[in-house]
């Protein structure tokens, strides 16, 4: 089974930054991609960065320019740069990590809650 924990969360002043970062661990042949989504109270989850194993990004342009994927030294680890925070960035960040084991599967982490407030 694969594990997806994030971190990194928690309560930032408007304009402020945070980074988030996303662990995944277990049985993992390899990584196809690893992307970052946020869903804020009543509202549908929404994607705010994905990064693939040969490095290429992509981001919304809601965040374009002040939010920042990237990967670490192990190539399970995951981060995610978020500068210029606005108060709509309230939400609770999701990583979805997926994994090329004998087929492609999505796994999801718990979560990690971001508030943006003054």
């Amino acid at each position: 089974q694969v594990q997806v924990v994030e971190s990194g969360g928690g309560l930032v002043q408007p304009g402020g930054s945070l980074r988030l970062s996303c662990v995944a661990s277990g049985i993992i042949f390899s990584i196809y991609s690893m992307k970052w989504y946020r869903q804020a109270p009543g509202k549908q989850r929404e994607l705010v960065a994905a990064i693939t194993s040969g490095g290429n990004t992509d981001y919304p342009d809601s965040v374009k320019g002040r939010f920042t994927i990237s990967r670490g030294n192990a190539k399970n680890t995951v981060y995610l740069q978020m500068n210029s925070l606005k108060p709509e960035g309230t939400a609770v960040y999701y990583c979805k990590t997926v994994v090329l084991n004998s087929d492609y599967g999505d796994y999801w982490g718990r979560g990690t809650q971001v508030t943006v407030s003054s």
